[in-house]
């Protein structure tokens, strides 16, 4: 009877094993390792700015906030999403932010002095697709209105868990059908397009990007994502390499590297509900051809370095134009912190470059 039962565990490891292998990692991208990518500043180190941030999210992390209590569980969770959009409560912005109903998606219009109504940009937060808001990175969002002159529409698409991965790629794909059309002073057509996101929304935004273009409609002009998730079969090298050094991502998104692969992709099947080589979750292993300009930023010292890396990379040699800008030993998605860390505003200097060496006013 014990040899039977032995006999049946192994049986079902096996099939584990092999349906993992077979049909839920997907082709291997490590040819698409190199070639590496120069930083894209001057610093060797991080200013003591940044060192101070990353202090406190270092702090706030090992404590589960500034009570000190960690919850669990969905308590855990409210606290995580309260504290992401209590970062931009004293956010100093002059121009205007006001709500819009995007059939059904709830956004926000980010407007400064000078933003101009045809020339906008959807915006998709982070927040490892179960967090954030259109409030939570304002300090993106108006920033991003106030150096390239554009409309900013920011959209709190259905989080997890209470809905599905579905359904936040769906609402990405009516937010941007809806802003080709529709303006901060209503309907009217888009003269120039940008996408741009972070993190998870990083990986909306690729998403999206390939989804209009198959759909041949209108594509964005541009297309940006800081520290982009790319391939929730977490393949890259760095997921593992950079657990240690990545202070916003390590503690979480680090166990993943703790477990044999072939579990990690079981659940990353039943956490997005498909296999984890769909391009509609990992873009990384769609066709990257005939995509519009895509600028992705990401730190070396970040467990998502990698994705991002082979990302550009594989964009290249399918004939799209997508440049790595890399800046070493940052925080994930360090652009949050632009009002106080100066290699945020380097990563902004960087993107209004990009943007405007693409679109003439």
């Amino acid at each position: 009877m014990f040899e039977i039962v032995v006999l049946i565990v192994a049986c079902v490891i096996i099939i584990q094993l092999l349906v993992a292998r077979l049909f839920l990692s997907g082709s291997d991208h490590s040819q698409y390792d190199s070639p590496e990518h120069l930083p894209a500043t001057a610093r060797e180190e991080p200013s003591l700015e940044h060192g101070q941030v990353a202090k406190l999210i270092g702090a706030w992390k090992d404590t589960g906030g500034a009570s000190g209590s960690r919850p669990r569980g969905r308590g855990r969770l409210r606290q995580v999403r309260n504290r992401m959009d209590q970062m931009a409560e004293n956010l100093d912005f002059e121009g205007k932010i006001f709500p819009v109903d995007v059939n059904g998606v709830d956004s926000e219009w980010v407007i400064a002095p000078g933003s101009k109504p045809n020339k906008r940009i959807l915006y998709v937060h982070g927040g490892g697709f179960v967090a954030g808001s259109s409030k939570s990175h304002r300090p993106i969002t108006s920033e991003l209105a106030r150096r390239l002159g554009a409309s900013v529409l920011a959209i709190n698409y259905r989080l997890m868990p209470e809905n599905t991965r579905k359904d936040s790629i769906e609402d990405c794909r009516t937010a941007y059908k809806w802003i080709l059309k529709n303006g901060p002073d209503g309907e009217s057509p888009a003269k120039v397009m940008v996408m741009a996101g972070d993190s998870a929304g990083g990986n909306l935004v690729l998403s999206t990007a390939a989804w209009a273009r198959d759909q041949e409609i209108q594509k964005a002009d541009i297309v940006i994502a800081l520290s982009p998730v790319t391939d929730v079969s977490w393949s890259s090298p760095s997921i593992k390499s950079n657990r240690a050094s990545d202070i916003m991502l390590g503690s979480s998104l680090g166990q993943i590297g703790r477990i044999p692969r072939s579990i990690s992709l079981w659940f990353a099947w039943i956490f997005n509900r498909t296999t984890p080589n769909n391009p509609e979750v990992s873009p990384l292993f769609g066709r990257l051809s005939g995509l519009p300009p895509t600028l992705i930023h990401a730190s070396s010292s970040e467990m998502l370095f990698d994705d991002c890396k082979r990302y550009v990379n594989k964009a290249n040699d399918s004939g799209s134009e997508a440049v790595l800008g890399v800046w070493p030993l940052m925080i994930h998605v360090w652009h949050i912190f632009v009002g106080s860390v100066p290699e945020a505003k380097e990563a902004f200097d960087n993107i209004e470059e990009f943007v405007n060496s693409h679109i003439a006013d």
